[in-house]
């Protein structure tokens, strides 16, 4: 028998494991090998295509009970199921995904729903909706507009996507899905280096050096629509919180909330020779003192 794949040992994963394991495991090796972060890796192309096969065949419960007792039947060169005329296993694999010969890439991850019993009329069962995560930017989220997605299963699609995204809301792509189904993208929107949404509100910490909280003054501000200047008033206090009206999230642009920055005080660790000689003159004039109140 030829080119037996075993796709339990493909995926890493026990032949008992469940749909959620299946899933778990095929994303993260999937993420590993994805021709995008391994450009120009010929092995690493294929190891991607290999799991993509295996899990196309794996996540659906009638394909995996059919595969199972090719399985079997390869193991033990014996089975209930008569497969003498298909001793080549790329041919039954062609079969059992309904190719007719032409190279097909894989099946976009989770299906909606597992394909019912077969009936006469099998080829509108195997139309089906299927489902897909999709992890963005949180300025791309904000932006929206067309861009170029690479799903797991390899392929690139043009999205037009709507401006102010939120992670859970889903996108409807017709057609996309499988054999003419409907693909629905689930957005998540990544983690901001230093912008969090809270609704409808954008919050930023700002750390301050001493001198800029004790002076004020103008500092630069990052925002979702650029940098903006902003007035820091003299004397601030760690803590306390400013507002940029207009400057949050919001599904439309007139219910955007506010940015919400959050002052902090960032204390220098190293000194050069003539902060540290300004530092201590100031040491010996300065008039404040924070602990007065103590005794």
């Amino acid at each position: 028998m030829q080119n037996f794949r075993d796709y339990y040992e493909i995926l890493g994963i026990d032949p008992g494991a469940d749909a959620q394991t299946i899933k778990h495991t095929y994303r993260r090796l999937a993420r590993q090998f994805h021709p995008d972060l391994n450009p120009g890796d010929q092995e690493a192309e294929d190891r991607f295509k290999s799991l993509g096969e295996a899990y196309e065949i794996l996540s659906d419960v009638e394909r995996r009970a059919q595969y199972d007792d090719y399985r079997r039947y390869w193991l033990k060169q014996k089975s209930e199921a008569d497969y003498r005329d298909l001793e080549d296993f790329d041919r039954f694999v062609d079969q059992l995904l309904n190719r007719q010969g032409v190279p097909q890439v894989p099946t976009v991850p989770t299906p909606a729903a597992p394909k019912k019993s077969s009936s006469p009329n099998t080829s509108s069962l195997r139309r089906r909706d299927a489902e897909a995560s999709l992890e963005i930017p949180l300025e791309r989220a904000f932006h929206g507009g067309s861009e170029r997605v690479r799903l797991e299963d390899g392929r690139a699609l043009e999205v037009d996507m709507p401006p102010r995204m939120v992670t859970g809301q889903r996108l409807r792509l017709r057609g996309q899905g499988i054999k003419g189904g409907d693909l629905y993208l689930n957005i998540v929107v990544e983690t901001h280096r230093f912008l969090t949404i809270q609704g409808r509100d954008v919050v930023c910490y700002l750390p301050l050096t001493p001198v800029e909280a004790v002076l004020g003054g103008q500092v630069t501000i990052p925002t979702l629509d650029g940098p903006v200047a902003m007035t820091i008033p003299a004397g601030i206090q760690p803590g306390r919180k400013l507002r940029l009206a207009g400057k949050g999230y919001g599904r439309l642009s007139e219910e955007r909330g506010d940015q919400i920055v959050e002052i902090g005080i960032a204390i220098p660790q190293v000194l050069g020779e003539q902060e540290a000689e300004l530092y201590e003159k100031l040491r010996l004039v300065e008039a404040h003192n924070p602990r007065s109140h103590m005794f």
